[in-house]
């Protein structure tokens, strides 16, 4: 398994440090795209399950909830569990899909925001993090039309930085800048990958959870592609308080001496300060100390676009702030 990138890589991460905690986190509600059941908290916040289970994630028995002995549910609380470390082979549950567990669906169209510079080329796989450390996270995407149908054959491709806050991948817009232009990153692709939507419009991703890099609060971004015409580009993100509670609490990310973010959800450079809650994920604190993460996609089936279209257009994301690894000088592209 690989744990940290080389130490010299490590030292330029410092550069990332939080002199100070900024901005309290506040609370979250309203989560587009994902309603919350009787059972759940509001949008971006965790909800837990204190039931175990043996089956590894693997998404055949993760997309079927039928069998109650061996899936969890998602209406108990696991609070006090520690959360996991180590990547995504410690994740030790079945997960429930929980739009089949909860009403998680309001039927909202998604709303777009910019691609950023460091997309780069994408694998069809499930597991994306390539075997490296951080919380094992288990991301359940369902896309749907625009009268809230499942669209089945949709790929779903998504996208982040590691725990240090850096990206993978050496075919984005701005390699030195997303990766710090050090070759353990732009020789690699994990935490990158494609699925595609099964009849009832699911896929499935296990990942790590991403961490945070300056003037952007923590995220994924996809893409929805049809034919190869995409349907909508946008980011997802995490609610505040439990961006602090993982960053604290979870040693995968205490270790790396980073500390919190300088950049919350509210004061984001893409997400807007007012209204980002429906850019977030619903989440929920596994028995295993894992995060099970979902969300709804709308698109519109009739407004199909040709990434070459818009690609170059990194306008939609704001401007500023410290590239991801600390090291290069100037201004960054928008929407990073």
């Amino acid at each position: 398994m690989k744990n940290t990138p080389s130490m010299d890589v490590i030292s330029r991460r410092k550069l990332l440090l939080s002199s100070a905690s900024l901005a309290v986190a506040i609370p979250v509600s309203g989560l587009v795209g994902c309603g919350s059941s009787s059972d759940s908290s509001t949008a971006g916040s965790t909800t837990t399950d204190d039931s175990t289970s043996d089956s590894a994630t693997d998404s055949s028995s993760d997309s079927s909830t039928d069998d109650s002995s061996s899936t969890e549910s998602l209406s108990q609380d696991n609070s006090d569990v520690d959360w996991a470390t180590g990547g995504t082979s410690n994740a030790t549950v079945e997960y429930p899909n929980p739009f089949e567990e909860g009403s998680y669906s309001t039927c909202t169209l998604t709303t777009e925001t910019t691609e950023g510079p460091c997309y780069s080329d994408s694998v069809e796989r499930e597991d994306i993090s390539e075997g490296l450390d951080g919380l094992p996270t288990r991301l359940c995407f369902r896309v749907v039309d625009e009268n809230c149908d499942p669209v089945a054959g949709a790929v779903v491709d998504i996208w982040h930085c590691d725990r240090y806050g850096v990206y993978s991948g050496d075919g984005m817009t701005a390699v030195d800048f997303c990766t710090g232009g050090d070759e353990e990153y732009t020789s690699n692709d994990f935490f990158r990958g494609t699925q595609t939507t099964d009849d009832d419009g699911y896929v499935w991703f296990s990942t790590c959870w991403p961490s945070w890099y300056s003037s952007r609060a923590v995220h994924i971004h996809f893409m929805v592609i049809i034919d190869d015409l995409t349907y909508v580009t946008s980011q997802v993100g995490f609610a505040d308080t439990l961006v602090d509670d993982i960053i604290t609490n979870c040693t995968d990310y205490s270790d790396t001496g980073r500390g919190l973010p300088d950049t919350y959800n509210y004061d984001d450079t893409v997400f807007p300060s007012t209204g980002y809650e429906e850019y977030l994920l619903d989440t929920h604190k596994m028995s295993d100390g894992s995060l099970l993460a979902w969300k709804e996609l709308m698109i519109d089936s009739s407004n199909g676009y040709s990434r070459s279209d818009s690609s170059d257009d990194m306008s939609g994301g704001g401007m500023g702030g410290t590239p991801p690894d600390g090291d290069m000088g100037g201004t960054p592209p928008g929407g990073f």
